[in-house]
Order: C-alpha cells, then sequence, then structure tokens
C-alpha cells in the first residue's frame, strides 16, 4: 500500500494542470501517486495529461458530476494509507506533502489536515488558513487575506479547506464521504463537522504551503452560481448536521444571520441568487431527509462540544467584521 494518493478533480482546467502537476513532482516526499478525476472537460484536458504527464492515473467521468462526486471517485479508487486533495489551481511547495504526512502520522485522532493556502498573485497575503463554521451558520477562514506571516502556528479548525488538504482514508468508512447534494461549495464543511461529531479532529498545518488561484472554476469570489450554491448547500447543512434542540437553539442567529448575508448580497445585485438558493436548500432537505446525522451518545455529546465552539466562533466572527 502506497503512503499517499494526491487526488485532483479537474474540469477544463488544462490552463492550470501543468504548473499543478509540475509542483508535485519536485515534492521532497516521494511515496505517493497522482490521480486527476476529469469531470467531463473539453479543452483537452485528459489528452494533456497523457502527453506531459503519463505518471498520472486518469479517472474519466462523461459530464461533470461536481467537486463532491468526483473527489469521492478518487477516495473510492486510491489504495493508500492517506488521500491529499488538490485544487487543479495550486501549486505546491516542495514539502507541502511530507509537512501534512508527518502530522498525521504523529495524531491518530485527525480526520484532515489543511495545508496554508497563500494568493497565487499575491503570496504575501493567505487565502485559507483553516474554515470554521459559526452560530450564525456562516463557514469563514478568519486568516483569508491577512498576511502570509501570521497564522504561523498550527491551529484546530472546525473543517479543512478541500482545497488543499490531507484526509485518513479509513475515517470515510465511518464519517460517510463528501456528500454529493452539495455538487461543490461547502462539502468541506460538512465533512469536517460530521468527523467532530464522530470525535476526530481537523488542524490546519502551517509547515506545508499551497499556492492557490482562487475560483479558477467559478470565475469569481462572489457571482450567481457560486452564491446560488452555498446558501442552499449551507441550509442543507445545518439541517444535516444539527439534532432538533441544536437547530432550535441557534434558530435567532441562524435568521439574524441569513439576514445579513441577503443584505450582503443584494448590494452586489446577487440577492435574486441568494433567494432562489435558499429555496433550492429547501428542496434539498425535503428530497435528501434521510442523508441527517443519526445521533447517538458519542453524536450528541460532540454536538454540546461544538455548540460551545460556534458561540466562540461567532463572537471571533462579529469581532472581525
Amino acid at each position: 500500500m502506497e503512503m499517499l494518493t494526491v487526488i485532483i478533480p479537474n474540469y477544463n482546467g488544462k490552463n492550470h494542470l501543468d504548473g499543478c502537476l509540475r509542483s508535485l513532482r519536485k515534492q521532497s516526499f516521494k511515496n505517493f501517486s497522482v490521480t486527476v478525476v476529469d469531470n467531463g472537460s473539453v479543452d483537452g484536458s485528459v489528452e494533456f495529461l497523457r502527453k506531459r504527464f503519463p505518471e498520472v492515473h486518469v479517472i474519466e467521468l462523461p459530464e461533470n458530476t461536481g467537486f463532491a462526486n468526483a473527489v469521492n471517485v478518487g477516495i473510492k479508487d486510491a489504495d493508500s494509507r492517506y488521500v491529499f486533495l488538490l485544487n487543479n489551481d495550486t501549486m505546491c511547495d516542495e514539502r507541502a506533502v511530507e509537512r501534512l504526512i508527518y502530522i498525521m502520522e504523529r495524531n491518530k485522532k485527525l480526520f484532515s489536515a489543511q495545508a496554508k493556502l497563500l494568493q497565487m498573485k499575491e503570496p504575501h497575503n493567505i487565502d485559507d488558513a483553516g474554515d470554521l463554521y459559526c452560530s450564525l451558520g456562516w463557514a469563514f477562514s478568519p486568516a483569508r487575506d491577512q498576511d502570509c506571516h501570521r497564522f504561523s502556528v498550527r491551529e484546530a479548525i472546525t473543517a479543512a479547506c478541500a482545497g488543499a488538504a490531507i484526509y485518513r482514508k479509513e475515517c470515510f468508512d465511518e464519517v460517510g464521504y463528501f456528500d454529493d447534494v452539495h455538487f461543490c461549495y461547502l462539502e468541506d464543511i460538512d465533512i469536517g463537522y460530521r468527523a467532530r461529531l464522530k470525535g476526530y479532529a481537523n488542524v490546519m498545518e502551517p509547515g506545508a504551503i499551497v499556492y492557490h488561484a482562487a475560483s479558477a472554476s467559478s470565475g469569481s469570489r462572489y457571482n450567481d452560481f457560486k452564491v446560488e450554491l452555498t446558501a442552499g448547500n449551507n441550509i442543507y447543512l445545518i439541517y444535516k448536521n444539527m439534532p432538533v434542540l441544536q437547530m432550535l437553539l441557534n434558530l435567532p442567529l441562524i435568521i439574524a444571520g441569513l439576514l445579513i448575508k441577503h443584505v450582503f448580497y443584494s448590494k452586489r445585485g446577487l440577492g435574486k441568487a441568494h433567494v432562489k438558493g435558499l429555496i433550492s436548500g429547501l428542496k434539498k432537505i425535503i428530497q435528501h431527509s434521510d442523508r441527517k446525522v443519526r445521533f447517538g451518545k458519542t453524536e450528541l455529546l460532540n454536538a454540546f462540544r461544538l455548540q460551545i465552539e460556534l458561540w466562540v466562533n461567532c463572537a471571533r466572527r462579529a469581532l472581525s467584521i
């Protein structure tokens, strides 16, 4: 069994693949293979890979099935202790893989460890150094756009950003795989939160540096496609991962969070996309109610612990606005 499989979901990302894969060839750690799961690209990505990177295992999907399904296909295909999920628009520092393996080997209760993502065009700025979730129903990265020298200590996080994160493969049998109902966006928060309910931990490893172009597939930080999907997925995520009493406890803050988000998006001409997303989220709850987490003693205890964290993160987010 190999130590690691790097899994790169790709959708029309030919222009990014060369830099990403060349950076993997330069890794100080060598005991890994690379799988690219292509989501029905029409830009010649598959032909490019087979010509320029013959060592890469390519899995072709007939159409764009979304990030969640693509990485699930790669994870299930992998025969390794760990899987490293990596966006196609990234470039890894030569010790990134080594550092992620090191921290996972040291702590057997870790479900995932995220690299410290720096902005490709402005590497002095952080793109993502770990994602938190709060009682407003918001997922956020407190490090985003901060100086690259900050967040230099390993930190516990709610969930890893799956754009550059290593996962313990055997844990997927217990936690479950990425939920393809999300298609893309917040599927990494969802699975990280589920892992926390099972008693696992997630961390950000600052010694693993990855550079990220950001929004290469969706086009920008805020757009109709992204706003609609994130709004719907967030409603679905809350339903899935919180017991009823916890949802009721957080309801006033969740409503406040929705109103604040709507005002924010409306000022950018995205109010309709936000409302459309919320409606789609309710539909997802109705259509996929069977995917709600089953809460036994372990999950309820960890839900209580997470609730404390949600309140703390809410205060942290409010202070940063």
